[in-house]
């Protein structure tokens, strides 16, 4: 696995703090205000917008603990949109950086929800999408074949959904705005209730969040009052996946700012996945992708000797072991890397 050179690592990181700044602008205008609001002993940010009605719109931003979020509140009036500069930061990137993108159509995806506000309400950008963030943000080369993908998977804690009291506008409008062809698609189990989305060449966008209970729970759809009408799809495992994201860019158009999973809880949480799939060829063909993404994470934090982070990773998700009763017995990483380091990718 070869190392991004320093300079364009360097580049990426400036740029991932300058899309920021620039999406923190755009969904906080300058003729709001932001005010501290204590919730349940913790203190978050919210901006109050001015309506015509003559009473404030309230949009959550964020906890105030988080150093980000505070400075930029506190810096709001200086920040300006450089549109064109980032572009080339990003062409920079792509080209002579050897850094992953998404394809374009899950860019644009992505874009429209995150413009209208979806990362700002701690949802998380996950799946194969996600996996093309990490070729900057771990600063190695990663191999394009392990990021295609046909759907764009987000996520979202319930308890945050059901908390930060804001909502995206209807998810079906915002998507027919890159794409009238998309439609919703109800769950199978509840047909009231939807949380996936899907166009003319079955281009799929769906929302899952973390099951709150029993496995009774699991493959059931959950109301997600900040998903703009959205619910989600219950899955195990998956607070382990979204717990202390991380903020990143997405290398399309100008960038995109973006909440992923950390790599090492990628990784270990693609080892688990796996060995859960199905046994027919599609399941098979998922099983493998798992793990081709699972060893490239996992080689790329040895690589930039932060294999430490990936160990206590491993530890947490064996240590809910005790818990999850399948948890453990589903964890072999070093057969199951093992395994696949040697396999052409």
């Amino acid at each position: 696995m070869k190392q991004i050179d320093l300079v364009y690592r360097t580049a990426f990181a400036e740029l991932a703090q300058r899309i920021f700044d620039a999406q923190f602008q755009a969904d906080f205008p300058l003729e709001g205000r932001f005010v501290s609001v204590p919730v349940k002993g913790r203190n978050y940010w919210y901006f109050d917008l001015p309506i015509p009605e003559g009473k404030d719109k309230r949009r959550y931003v964020g906890p105030q603990d988080d150093a980000d979020i505070t400075a930029r509140v506190k810096a709001h009036r200086q920040v300006k949109d450089d549109i064109r500069e980032r572009r080339k930061f990003v062409g920079m990137l792509l080209r002579s950086g050897g850094m992953s993108a998404p394809d374009r159509f899950a860019g644009e995806v992505t874009k429209v929800l995150a413009d209208a506000g979806l990362f700002r309400l701690r949802a998380l950008l996950v799946g194969s999408v996600a996996f093309s963030c990490y070729s900057g943000l771990l600063g190695v080369r990663l191999p394009g074949t392990s990021m295609q993908t046909g759907d764009a998977d987000f996520a979202q804690d319930f308890a945050i959904s059901a908390e930060v009291e804001d909502s995206l506008p209807p998810i079906l409008d915002l998507l027919r705005s890159i794409d009238s062809t998309f439609r919703a698609v109800p769950h199978q189990a509840d047909k009231a209730k939807v949380l996936a989305f899907s166009n003319s060449v079955n281009y799929r966008v769906e929302f899952l969040t973390t099951n709150r209970g029993s496995d009774d729970y699991t493959g059931k759809p959950s109301p997600m009052p900040a998903l703009g009408g959205a619910s989600a799809e219950n899955l195990r495992f998956l607070d382990f996946l979204i717990y202390e994201p991380i903020r990143t860019v997405l290398l399309h158009r100008e960038g995109v700012s973006v909440n992923i999973p950390a790599p090492e809880r990628y990784a270990v949480h693609k080892l688990i996945v796996a060995s859960r799939r199905r046994t027919d060829a599609l399941g098979r063909a998922k099983r493998d992708k798992d793990l081709v993404q699972a060893s490239l994470l996992s080689e790329a934090r040895v690589e930039t000797r932060q294999s430490y982070l990936l160990a206590d990773a491993y530890r947490e998700a064996w240590a809910r072991g005790d818990r999850h009763s399948d948890c453990k017995r589903r964890l072999d990483p070093v057969v199951r890397l093992s395994r696949w380091r040697s396999r052409p990718v």
